[in-house]
Formats: C-alpha cells, sequence, structure tokens
C-alpha cells in the first residue's frame, strides 16, 4: 500500500527528526566516543579473529538451521486443520518472549550434563551429553528463533489467497506443482527477510554464549566486546570489534535484500480457506509428526522451568528475590513507554516522507539492532563520567538501551499499521482540518490502540528479561531479576535460581499479557 505523499506538518516532522537524530547519536556515538578514549591505534589480535570466525559460523548455522525446521514445521501448520492449531500457533510466541536467562536454565534441564537426556544416555550406557560449546550455543539460538520464524512463514502462506489454491485444485495441480508455482515464490520473498533477522539476532547474542559458550574457543563478537570492556577496559578493542559487527550485520542485510524478491499473488477474497492440495494417505501423518516433533522440542524446558521452579518456591524464597523483582518490573514499565514513545514519532515520521526517504530513515532504526549495547553503555557512561558517577544511572542508561534495542520491533508493527490508517482516513481527516494534537487523539490513537498496546508489551517483556548492560554497570547493591538469577547459577545455588527463573517467567509473560490485552479490548483494529 502506497504511502502518502505530501507536505509534513511541523508537529509531525520534528518529533520524528528529533527522535531519529537520537537513536544515530545513541547507536554511532558511542563507538566514537570509544575510539576517541583509546587514543592510538590497533588490530585485532588472534583471540578478536577467532570471535569473528565463532560469531559467523554460530550465527549462519543457528539461522540456517532455524530456516530449514521452520519450513516444514509451517507447512504442516500451514495446510492441516485440527483441535489446537490454534493454540500451538499462539505458543509459537512464547519462546521470543522467554527471558534467555530462564531458556538456558530450561535448555540445561533437557540437554544439560544432568539433564533429561544425559540420564536416557547414561541409561543405555552412552556417554554424558554436554551443550557448552558451538552446539549448545546453535542449540539455544535454535529453540529461540525456530518459532519467530515459524510464524513469519505461517503469514506468507496466509497471505496466498485462497483462491489461487482453488484454481490450482480445478487444474489438476497436486502438492508439487503447488509447492513449484505457489509456495516456493512465498518462501523466496519471506525467507531472506527471517534469515537476516535470526542472523542479527545471534550475532548480537550475549547471554546464551555467556552462559553456554564454554570458553575461549566459543566467544562471540558480543562476548569479546563484553570481555574488553569489563575485564581489560580495552576500549579500542570495543570499539573495532562494534564497527566489524555492524559492517557484518550490514553485508548481510544487503545479500538478503538482492536474493530476496516480491511474490506477487494479487489480491483474494480472503474467504474460508482449504488446502485442496493436502495431500492424503500416509501425509497426514508425516505432518502430524512434524508438528509433534517440534513440539518435543520446545515444550519440555518450558515445561521443566515451570516444574522444577514450582518445587523450589515451595521450599522457600530465596533472600532479595522480591526487591530484583520489584527493580525489574520499574525498568520494564519505564523502557516500555520510552519505547512506544519513541517508535510512535518516528512512524509519523516514516509514513509521511515519500518511499526512499522513508525506508531510509526505518533502516537507520532497524540498525540499531546491530550495535552492541556494551558499547552503547560504555559509551555513555564515559560522557557522564564527567558531570556525576555513572553507577548512580545504571538503571537509567539500561532502561534507555533496553527501549532502543526494542525499538525496531515497535516499528515493524507501528509502520504499516500507520500506513494503513493513513490510506484509509489520511484525505477524510484532512478535508476535516484535523492536525496535530487533535488528529492525533480522534484518529490516530484509537485506531492505532492494539499495535501500540502490542509494542508496549513486548518492550516490558523484552526490558523484563534482559541481561545484559546491568551486568557492567549494576553496583553490588543494585540487582535486576536476570542477574539475581545469573549470579545463583554462578553460586551454583539450582535450586534457588529455578524459583526465580519460574518468577522472572511468570512476570514477563504476564506483563506482556495484561499491556496487550488492554489495548486489544474493545479497540478499533
Amino acid at each position: 500500500m502506497a504511502r502518502r505523499a505530501g507536505r509534513l506538518s511541523r508537529a509531525r516532522f520534528w518529533p520524528g527528526a528529533i527522535t531519529l537524530i537520537a537513536l544515530g547519536a545513541l547507536a554511532f556515538g558511542p563507538i566514537a566516543v570509544l575510539l576517541l578514549h583509546a587514543g592510538g591505534e590497533g588490530g585485532f589480535s588472534r583471540a578478536d579473529l577467532a570471535a569473528i570466525r565463532f560469531t559467523l559460523v554460530q550465527s549462519t548455522l543457528s539461522a540456517l538451521i532455524s530456516v530449514l525446521l521452520a519450513i516444514p514445521f509451517a507447512r504442516a501448520l500451514a495446510r492441516r486443520q485440527f483441535a489446537g492449531r490454534g493454540l500451538i500457533i499462539a505458543f509459537l510466541g512464547a519462546p521470543f518472549l522467554l527471558p534467555v536467562i530462564v531458556a538456558i536454565l530450561g535448555l540445561l534441564a533437557v540437554w544439560g550434563r544432568s539433564g533429561l537426556v544425559s540420564d536416557l544416555s547414561q541409561s543405555v550406557g552412552g556417554p554424558v551429553i554436554s551443550i557448552y560449546g558451538l552446539g549448545g550455543v546453535v542449540l539455544a539460538h535454535v529453540f529461540f528463533n525456530l518459532p519467530l520464524v515459524t510464524r513469519l512463514l505461517l503469514q506468507g502462506w496466509a497471505a496466498i489467497p485462497p483462491e489461487r489454491f482453488r484454481l490450482a485444485a480445478q487444474l489438476g495441480m497436486g502438492p508439487r506443482p503447488v509447492f513449484r508455482l505457489l509456495e516456493a515464490p512465498m518462501l523466496r520473498a519471506v525467507v531472506p527477510g527471517a534469515f537476516l533477522l535470526v542472523f542479527l539476532l545471534c550475532m548480537t547474542s550475549f547471554a546464551v554464549a555467556l552462559t553456554l559458550g564454554g570458553g575461549p574457543r566459543a566467544t562471540t563478537v558480543e562476548l569479546a566486546i563484553y570481555q574488553a570492556l569489563r575485564f581489560d577496559f580495552d576500549l579500542g578493542a570495543a570499539a573495532r570489534l562494534a564497527l566489524v559487527q555492524l559492517g557484518l550485520c550490514a553485508a548481510v542485510a544487503g545479500l538478503a535484500v538482492l536474493v530476496g524478491r516480491p511474490a506477487e499473488f494479487g489480491r483474494g477474497q480472503g474467504r474460508l480457506r482449504r488446502r485442496w492440495d493436502a495431500p492424503g494417505g500416509i501425509w497426514p501423518a508425516i505432518d502430524g509428526g512434524v508438528i509433534a516433533l517440534a513440539l518435543a522440542f520446545l515444550l519440555p524446558p518450558l515445561g521443566l522451568v515451570i516444574l522444577r521452579g514450582g518445587a523450589a518456591l515451595l521450599s522457600g524464597m530465596p533472600p532479595g528475590l522480591w526487591p530484583a523483582a520489584a527493580t525489574s518490573l520499574a525498568l520494564a514499565l519505564s523502557a516500555a513507554l520510552l519505547t512506544v514513545a519513541a517508535a510512535m514519532s518516528l512512524a509519523m515520521l516514516i509514513t509521511g516522507l515519500p518511499r526512499a526517504r522513508g525506508a531510509l530513515a526505518e533502516g537507520v532504526g532497524l540498525l540499531v539492532l546491530s550495535v552492541s549495547p556494551f558499547v552503547m553503555g560504555t559509551g555513555l557512561f564515559l560522557m557522564i563520567r564527567a558531570v556525576a558517577d555513572p553507577f548512580d544511572w545504571a538503571l537509567v542508561m539500561t532502561g534507555l538501551i533496553n527501549a532502543a534495542m526494542s525499538l525496531p520491533f515497535a516499528l515493524r508493527a507501528l509502520v504499516p499499521a500507520l500506513t494503513r490508517v493513513e490510506a484509509d482516513y489520511g484525505r477524510l481527516a484532512d478535508s476535516l482540518g484535523m492536525r496535530g494534537f487533535g488528529r492525533m487523539r480522534l484518529l490516530v490513537l484509537p485506531q492505532l490502540r492494539a499495535p501500540l498496546a502490542f509494542s508496549a508489551g513486548l518492550a516490558a517483556a523484552l526490558s523484563m528479561g534482559d541481561l545484559g548492560v546491568i551486568t557492567l554497570f549494576a553496583p553490588p547493591e543494585l540487582e535486576t531479576l536476570p542477574l539475581f538469577m545469573y549470579r545463583l547459577m554462578g553460586a551454583y545455588r539450582m535450586q534457588d535460581a529455578a524459583g526465580a527463573a519460574l518468577v522472572l517467567l511468570t512476570l514477563s509473560l504476564a506483563i506482556f499479557w495484561l499491556i496487550d490485552r488492554g489495548g486489544r479490548h474493545d479497540a478499533a483494529t
């Protein structure tokens, strides 16, 4: 749907322009600050080069495996109707909201040295299973991203008009011609973007490499940046690694744009969907087996977190749990408000600009995912140190960076929705003289209530479970719930960590559900 080209009002232009400038400064300013403070030039050490190689390998493997596994899973869900299908599709959003540290605890309970798989292996005379190193990092990333890619592919299948499948059936086409003529073009349009998103998420992943990396041979660029800042305080090395990370992500993004091709199916009536090409015979059982295997991989870690966490909480809560939970809640709500305000002003700017300029502005917002939050935090630390004690601002810096890292997801929800609002009601609003705050209050906000609530809930949940910048700057007396849980795991207090994990899981899912439901209740969508 084309954006409305025209002259932007000041009320619409300036908030978005200021947000865009601030976002660019937050993303790229700290890298410049680190280079200025580093003093002198330097190259990459052997450890840095090893971290770059490992990051490329694990990001590529994680994205490739996630996409390859998601295609048959999504295809089985797309062409089969059965009881509980809607519940399964709804569950696919849970791993993405799951705090990373909680998911890792669940994965260790299944795949760790004392986990279910290892116990089963030893019972039949097999070896002890270890998931530390490359295998563990890839396993955790696939666990997080397989559901995300599956949801993206399901949206792609849903975008194919039902009339195309009906016409294919009338022409006597079987599953192979339908795949070649309808599904393959859709996959070519959707898969590059899905691969890029997973690659970016894996490239900048921190908590997974920190807990499952298993040593210097399994160090990612993000973890190397953390080590350079926390243990060596080598600002130059951190800045150089951040630039490499940014360049790699930009290169993969450009490649995805070149490979991807839009799938043009035209418009349909969107009536009751039926997959006439779904083969019978043994194929329903095969599709059912694919769905069952995917759920067998995704469900046990979450189930064990709930079971073991419930047992741990019944035996008593670890001291310091609730103050850490309160700190995380305050941080999550602040990050959510800041994310929504920034995303809304930036979306207004993007949809009001011509398509090319709007895409460039949106690209700056999405590029934030490629910048290390540790570099952002350290740059802010150095700038604040000149006027105040930066440790007193640890929560403020963490909330600001959490909001910036959530902004790309909020933009993906708001920009298409705001484009539709302007296309449907913009000319009528112009003819009625609706401008500025009145237009925002009477037209935009009621129509965008649902995506705004979704964006706020997602930002709150992601911030609630974040284990990142706070590990660098939190004084000993200040803890968020993920940091509290990580310190319990580091002290081998696994039972207490399981109880904290259940509390963190419950709060993360609850805050997303409450905010998102508030936006959908009686909302005009």
